[in-house]
């Protein structure tokens, strides 16, 4: 049969564990095809058969017991395609006592002869022991509980040094969550161990034969004899089989003698092991391992029990955050209040550590320094429709990777696009939750190569899963859909409300307000004209000034309203000269300022097809911002020429650039800059807006430049076609 090859930490993943072509010693093996003959053998079979059997030989030339012989009839007519579960039967042979272990797999009919060194009567014991252990189990609450009663009865009932609970994570880490003893013995419990410790191959052995026992680390093992053209024995289901090298001396590093390990199988995965380890060889009864195979089944049930009970737990606790968050957000005037009043709620149902929420541009933080919350909202998608997530720092964007720190995972709630409202949560990277071990004082070489010590696997580990968070767990990144769900409902809630409360209020605008704002602007004309000179005069002039400045900006609101309800500006194009125009809103604005020098130049004329009242306005806004943010004492250029097709009208003021963040933001409605602006304190940043809209209905465009000390606004709009 073929001989398994060398193998080191490079090709530990590949090894193909479940072919090893040997068995433990303390044992023997027969195989047969699934019509019994024999096709092969362990080299220590005489101490069984007394003698080699002979290729093709049917199994009862060999001269078993009788009950074997049962095993072997009854395994090979209840095989099912070439498979059949594991039969046992105790029996003496040549002196010494033995469990036969019986079981078809892959078409070959496998008898197994394992060495027993007690009593029936004191395996009984044994099993009464594990009987009651099962019934204290069943009576655990919580997982931590459960398995804390595992270990400390396996160990009560196997004799073991030290058993071990390792709990597997998403990635297959694990970490040792229970541990029964000896005083003597450095504890492990806390620590936790890479999933590159168990390879995916070891793995799926876990779950396929849930019970593995090592009885001498330090045993020769024995190797199978068959026809050399033969497959290798799948050893899969075996009780006998040998395993890899590296696992053995991943042990000795330990100091460990024996070992036993039985898998906790939850929903098809490996959910956990009781590790079981003693300082010197040990043998485990067969009927005592299968007890702490039943044992581990009933943990694994228990498990789905309290997990169960645990999500179903989770799930409504996060129906009560969702609850409390929505009716804070219905009664709360500001958003992020109320979902920083929920924080706490909102970290604990997702298994966050940091809060960040955002919306118009605000942004609030828990748990994270303010100028990284910032960077944090700056970096999330410009058009989300679902949850986004980000498992590591890779998941970034570039820029803001450096800034990270510890911080990892997002999981990002985009409840209101518009206004860029979002509700992010974060989680650190694993390195930073995990309090680990010290690497013990022990090489990594050992006499076949590199290899791993207990804990000498960390510090590869830690470089793998540095900068990546816990993956988002299913049930979590659900109840994160469901609370976008309500959150998003919740927005359009409000926002329909201040849509219908901004169309009432526009509705006044432009019909209860306009109408006395005409009266009075006429009864001012009256006092100016028939008191010319005198106070009433001067007071008619201001109240004409003031009505028109109310009726400006009321214009402009219900202009924004209709772009923002994209119903356009209502623009009715014709040709119109626009040096025409221009000179006459240059000349308007000589007659209302004659303080300010306009130095106008216009290049013959200039036809447009276009509204000019509406191109009016965009004159008057250039006009009037150069007035109110340029140097004073300074003079105002006006340039209007064609150029490439294009009628290009330019208004300049002396000034300083514009900053950066304000230029990001010049054509946005209600700019910070011009509320805030004391030569201009009625202005609410409508002007740009609304003249960009003009432009852009007029299939035109309008920029901003800073030249030789001079702001300038540029306006291009397609020249009408010659008639």
């Amino acid at each position: 049969m073929a001989t398994p090859r060398r193998v080191d930490l490079h090709n530990c993943a590949d090894e193909p564990i479940h072919i090893p072509g040997s068995i433990q010693p303390h044992g023997a093996l027969i195989f047969l095809s699934d019509t019994g003959l024999i096709e092969g053998w362990s080299a220590n079979i005489a101490t069984i058969a007394g003698t080699a059997p002979a290729l093709g030989q049917p199994y009862g030339a060999l001269g078993l017991p009788q009950a074997v012989t049962e095993l072997i009839q009854e395994c090979i007519a209840t095989t099912d395609s070439g498979e059949a579960p594991a039969m046992v039967a105790a029996v003496a042979i040549g002196g010494r006592d033995y469990d036969c272990v019986v079981h078809a797999h892959a078409r070959r009919v496998l008898v197994e002869f394992e060495a027993r060194d007690v009593g029936m009567a004191e395996v009984a014991q044994f099993a009464i022991k594990a009987h009651s252990s099962i019934d204290r189990l069943r009576r655990q609450r919580t997982v931590e509980g459960l398995l804390e009663t595992a270990v400390r009865q396996v160990r009560d009932f196997t004799g073991f040094d030290r058993v071990m609970a390792y709990r597997f994570r998403g990635d297959d880490s694990g970490d040792v969550v229970a541990e029964a003893r000896r005083d003597d013995l450095v504890p492990y419990l806390g620590q936790r161990y890479p999933a590159g410790d168990i390879p995916p191959q070891a793995r799926r052995l876990y779950v396929l034969n849930t019970l593995r026992m090592i009885a001498d680390v330090g045993y020769h093992a024995v190797p199978l004899l068959g026809p050399p053209a033969a497959a290798p024995l799948d050893l899969s289901f075996a009780v006998l089989r040998s395993v890899s090298p590296i696992h053995v001396e991943y042990l000795q590093n330990m100091g460990v003698g024996a070992s036993m390990s039985v898998s906790i199988v939850v929903g098809g995965r490996l959910w956990g092991l009781v590790a079981c380890h003693h300082m010197a060889p040990k043998r485990v009864p067969y009927s005592v391992r299968m007890a702490a195979d039943v044992l581990a089944q009933v943990i694994a049930s228990t498990v789905q029990s309290i997990e169960s009970r645990e999500d179903a737990a989770l799930v409504e606790h996060a129906a009560q955050v969702r609850t409390r968050l929505v009716e804070s957000l219905l009664l709360e005037d500001d958003p992020l209040d109320a979902l920083l009043q929920h924080g706490a709620g909102l970290l604990e149902s997702t298994h966050a550590q940091a809060l960040v929420v955002a919306q118009y541009g605000r942004v609030v933080c828990r748990g994270v320094d303010q100028a990284l919350g910032e960077a944090v909202v700056a970096a999330l998608p410009a058009e989300p429709n679902d949850v986004v997530t980000r498992g590591c720092v890779q998941d970034w964007p570039d820029a803001i990777r450096p800034r990270l720190g510890k911080w990892a995972g997002m999981l990002g709630l985009p409840f209101d696009p518009p206004s860029g409202g979002w509700c992010v949560l974060l989680r650190t990277e694993q390195v930073e939750e995990v309090a680990w071990g010290g690497k013990p004082d022990k090489s990594t070489a050992g006499p076949m190569g590199e290899r791993l010590t207990p804990r000498g696997s960390f510090d590869a580990w830690i470089e793998t899963v540095r900068g990546r968070a816990h993956p988002w767990e299913d049930g979590i990144l659900t109840h994160a859909r469901m609370m976008l769900g309500e959150l998003t409902r919740v927005s359009n809630t409000r926002r329909a409300q201040t849509e219908a409360t901004r169309a009432q209020l526009l509705a006044m605008l432009g019909h209860d307000l306009r109408d006395p704002l005409n009266s009075i602007n006429m009864a001012g004309m009256v006092l100016e004209r028939t008191d010319a000179g005198s106070n009433k005069g001067t007071l008619g002039t201001r109240i004409r000034s003031s009505s028109n400045r109310m009726q400006r900006m009321i214009g402009q609101v219900l202009d924004m309203s209709r772009i923002d309800r994209g119903m356009g500006l209502g623009i009715d194009r014709e040709p119109v000269d626009l040096a025409a125009l221009v000179e006459d809103m240059v000349e308007e604005a000589r007659l209302a300022y004659p303080t300010i020098v306009y130095d106008a130049h216009t290049l013959g004329p200039a036809f447009v097809l276009a509204d000019g009242g509406r191109l009016g306005q965009v004159i008057s806004n250039l006009l009037s911002n150069a007035r109110h943010h340029g140097e004073p004492n300074q003079p105002i250029a006006i340039r209007l020429a064609p150029a490439d097709g294009q009628a290009v009208l330019e208004v300049a003021n002396a000034g300083s650039p514009i900053a950066p963040e304000t230029e990001a933001a010049l054509f946005n409605p209600f700019k910070r800059s011009a509320l805030n602006n004391p030569r201009n304190r009625t202005g609410m940043g409508l002007g740009l807006y609304i003249a960009q809209q003009i432009v852009r209905e007029h299939e035109g465009e309008i920029a901003y430049r800073h030249e030789d000390g001079k702001v300038v606004f540029a306006v291009r709009l397609p020249l009408a076609p010659t008639l």
